[in-house]
Formats: C-alpha cells, structure tokens, sequence
C-alpha cells in the first residue's frame, strides 16, 4: 500500500493544481485560450519530477528505474484521470457553453464533449509519460563506469 500512496498522493496534488489554474483562468474568460493550456505541463512536470525525486529519496541506494518510473505514470495517469472527470463535469454541468466556445477557432468541425474530453485524457497521458521518461534519465543510475 505505500508503494501506491506516494505517487496516488502527488497525483491528486497535481490534479487539484489544474483544476485550481483552471477555475483561475475561467474567472478572467481565459480557460478557452488554448495557449494557457501550456501552461498545465509545467504544472505536471513539477508534480512528476517531485514524486520522483521524493521517491528516490526515501528508497536511497534501493532506487530503480523501474520503481521511479511507476511513481512518475502512476501520478500522472491518477492526475489526468481527474483532471479529465473535472473538466468533463464542468463542461455539461457547469459551463455548457464552454465547449462551443473553445472550439469557436475551428469552424466547420463539429464535436462533442466525448471527442474534447477523449482529446484532454490522451493530451495528459502522453505528457505524463513523456515527462516520465525525461526526469528518468536525470534520476536513473548511471551503469557506466567513472574513469
């Protein structure tokens, strides 16, 4: 059970950090500029490098590649999972018009909050994972000899 508290924990922190940045944004009419959105890795890669790091430093010489590399998609998965229940919420119940609104630049297309949240959970995967496999190599044990 500690081995998931860690990462479960930070990805609840990450999560709540998006959804807080958001609700900021929806207060100044920005949250349907898609450049703020840029916005939200910054914010995962401070959580995942966190979990990370926090990780190594409680296992010490115990420290792999492959617990640190859990502890990095498993808060980044538990964050978009919620992030992405979030603004699915906030789209059909809070703000309805928000959908339309954001796709206003993409005249023509037509689609649906299934489609947009489908888009936000794989946007936050892959970010998650991509992170994931950056902070490894800051973290990871080097195998090469030192001269």
């Amino acid at each position: 059970m500690k081995k998931v508290a860690l990462p479960v924990r930070f990805g609840i922190a990450i999560s709540g950090s998006l959804i807080a940045y958001f609700l900021i944004l929806s207060l100044f009419k920005l949250h349907t500029n898609p450049a703020f959105s840029l916005f939200n890795a910054i914010i995962v890669a401070f959580g995942i490098y966190e979990a990370i790091r926090t990780y190594k430093l409680g296992k010490g010489d115990d420290f792999t590649y492959s617990g640190g590399f859990t502890v990095g998609i498993v808060a980044g998965f538990v964050a978009t999972i919620i992030f992405t229940i979030f603004f699915t919420f906030y789209a059909t119940e809070i703000n309805a018009e928000f959908v339309p609104q954001l796709l206003e630049s993409f005249k023509g297309y037509h689609v649906g909050i299934g489609i947009v949240s489908f888009t936000v959970a794989v946007m936050g995967f892959a970010t998650s994972l991509v992170l994931t496999l950056a902070f490894m190599q800051l973290f990871k044990i080097s195998q090469n000899p030192s001269n």
